[in-house]
């Protein structure tokens, strides 16, 4: 499969070939060649290709695998600067930070709103259950990041270790 800056150099040749074509479908118009209505198609069929280039260059991306991260579920996400993901109760903090490095990896999204500051807070949470039918969510950390910049190596990462020593001790 094609890598991400191949399909975006594919992209950039096949719009600097839709300008061509679209100047030569202006000047078959101008001069009333036989062949203008064929180049008015080829014009529009470059015009999709390139578009769907484009499309593709913005869509895959390799997303980065950290390793000791855990798995997690998103249980709230607004669409722009706050997301809440779910982790299991018996994590440690080393796999708590690299959880929410994976979570700020895999979140973002050029297509997220920025609301004021520009950058993205996720949250991590864990559910206790400190009695049958009751479940208490505890806030572990949470990390920010950049929503303009997809490699942000300036991420802030808080871990609340009082909040992280109310889980249950794991077998790890």
């Amino acid at each position: 499969m094609l890598a991400n800056l191949e399909f975006s150099t594919l992209a950039h040749w096949s719009g600097y070939a839709t300008l061509f074509f679209a100047v030569l479908t202006v000047v078959a118009w101008l001069l009333k060649w036989g062949v203008r209505f064929r180049l008015v198609g080829v014009t529009g069929f470059m015009t999709v290709l390139t578009a769907g280039l484009f499309t593709l260059t913005l869509s895959l991306y390799d997303r980065p695998t950290i390793p000791g991260a855990v798995r997690f579920n998103r249980v709230y996400d607004m669409g722009s600067t706050e997301v809440v993901i779910v982790v299991p109760a018996q994590i440690s903090e080393s796999q708590l930070e690299a959880t929410l490095q994976q979570a700020a990896a895999d979140l973002f999204s050029p297509g997220r709103l920025s609301r004021g500051d520009g950058k993205m807070t996720i949250r991590a949470r864990a559910l206790l259950h400190p009695q049958a039918g009751v479940s208490q969510p505890v806030y572990l950390g949470q990390i920010r990041r950049s929503l303009a910049v997809r490699n942000d190596d300036h991420m802030e990462i808080q871990i609340f270790r009082d909040q992280l020593a109310k889980l249950p001790q794991s077998a790890a």
